[in-house]
């Protein structure tokens, strides 16, 4: 790895990328702007407030709210790997980023989509065990259970960056460096490339096969299991409560699987640049803020939690 990353240093020393970016300074795109600005404060507001009301209240002590805390974390640490170098090169009137810079966006942006992906597939195997299983729940995912997988979607993704990074460092770039996106995508930077990327494109194209419809697989046959015992139900309250929990997973599920297969699963003559952009920053930019939206307001569980916590702060004061 280190050989590697001597070598493209050699061959790229003295010139960074430059990030196209989404945004010029016309009044609409300065609101625009502005709009991203206030969408990333409140995916960073509302990230943090759902993993501090998981974590102080014992209520919500349990393998859902543990897996939806995974998923905030997840959420919060994407819209930082992407938003604030856009914010900075935008005010700065800089659209330059460095080697190190590209390659830590890509191995956080691939590692953090990755293991996503894999979450979002436990997330649904969690509720096919609560709804279809609900005596044997706390046996079949037990604390232990529980942490292995989410380690694993951790370490999958991990893995998948790694790749990416290894493999993008071992290219050369010796024509434009004009990324037409407004962080650093693999995609995108292969088409910079001067060597032959066939290979590796077909590599990405299987691994993304894995990442996304093998989850989307397993999340579709828990689903339909779950739907199946739901009707079957006789009481009305639980199911109106498995219907709720159920349908908030699957918007989420819906909207990151949607984009991610929209941008990475079609064929490279078929990409547009500005097409790329807008669907890039619905996911990276919109669906964080959007998940613990969607959660908090469709859950009682986090609702009182939310105003228990508020119930000790005016206390106190």
């Amino acid at each position: 790895m280190k050989l590697f990353i001597m070598e493209w240093e050699n061959q790229t020393s003295g010139s960074d990328f430059i990030l196209m970016g989404i945004f010029s300074h016309t009044p609409t795109h300065i609101f625009l702007f502005s709009l991203v600005l206030g969408i990333f404060t409140v995916a960073l507001l509302a990230n943090t407030v759902m993993i501090l009301l998981i974590y102080l209240d014992t209520r919500l002590h349990t393998p859902m709210y543990f897996l939806l805390s995974q998923l905030s974390l997840m959420d919060l640490m994407l819209i930082c790997t992407t938003v604030p170098k856009m914010a900075c090169n935008y005010l700065s009137g800089r659209q330059s980023i460095s080697v190190a810079g590209c390659e830590a966006q890509i191995f956080f942006y691939v590692s953090l989509f990755g293991a996503e992906c894999f979450l979002l597939a436990v997330m649904a195997y969690d509720r096919y065990v609560a709804i279809c299983y609900p005596l044997q729940y706390h046996n079949l995912m037990n604390q232990k259970v529980c942490g292995l997988m989410v380690a694993s979607s951790w370490i999958l993704g991990s893995f998948d960056g790694i790749v990416d990074v290894t493999t993008t460092l071992s290219f050369s770039y010796c024509g434009s460096r004009k990324i037409p996106q407004f962080f650093c995508d693999v995609s995108a930077l292969l088409s910079l490339s001067c060597t032959d990327t066939s290979t590796f494109e077909t590599l990405v194209f299987i691994c993304c096969v894995l990442m996304l419809l093998f989850p989307l697989l397993l999340i579709v046959i828990s689903y339909a299991r779950v739907i199946m015992a739901v009707i079957r139900m006789s009481s009305e309250e639980g199911r109106h409560k498995a219907f709720t929990t159920c349908t908030s997973h699957l918007l989420v599920v819906g909207m990151y699987y949607g984009a991610g297969i929209f941008i990475y699963m079609r064929p490279t003559s078929n990409r547009s640049p500005t097409q790329d952009k807008m669907v890039s920053s619905f996911y990276t930019i919109l669906t964080p803020m959007l998940n613990p939206l969607i959660y908090s307001f469709r859950n009682k569980d986090v609702a009182k939690a939310f105003s228990k916590v508020l119930g000790k702060g005016k206390s106190r004061e």
